[in-house]
């Protein structure tokens, strides 16, 4: 049996997925109806979404494994937090040369971040990677 910490872990992660999705879903009964639609099995409530929204209760497997499919994101990521590439390299160095010719807006961003204090630099960076698909770790 999940522990309380593992079930809201658990709907932070849904929320997380959800909001990468491309269909928004904003409700819990939002949640029950777009999952039915795709659920091979049994259907769920509108309170069984929520109480998963909420960190309450965790799905059964094989309804975790509709959710990652629907989601696309790994089952090991939405069940357990296990990013999908653990133990490999996720920063992919770029060699000097590699990138090409920048574009204009790519030169500009490159002149402000190195115009910024080192604090603000990093900052900037952190986010990037945040952002950036190689930086999600359910992408294959």
């Amino acid at each position: 049996m999940p522990s309380p910490e593992e079930k809201l872990a658990f709907a932070e992660r849904l929320k997380q997925a959800l909001t990468r999705s491309s269909k928004k879903i904003d409700t819990a009964a939002e949640l029950a109806l777009q999952f039915n639609l795709r659920n091979p099995s049994e259907p769920v409530s509108a309170q069984a979404a929520h109480k998963w929204l909420t960190g309450r209760t965790m799905p059964t497997v094989d309804k975790m494994e509709t959710l990652a499919s629907w989601l696309d994101v790994p089952l090991q990521w939405l069940r357990f937090g296990i990013p999908e590439s653990a133990g490999k390299p996720r920063k992919k160095k770029v060699k000097a040369g590699e990138l090409g010719t920048l574009a204009a807006d790519e030169a500009e961003l490159i002149v402000r971040l190195r115009a910024m204090p080192e604090v603000r630099r990093k900052l900037v960076l952190d986010l990037a990677e945040q952002l950036s698909l190689d930086g999600e770790i359910w992408t294959s």
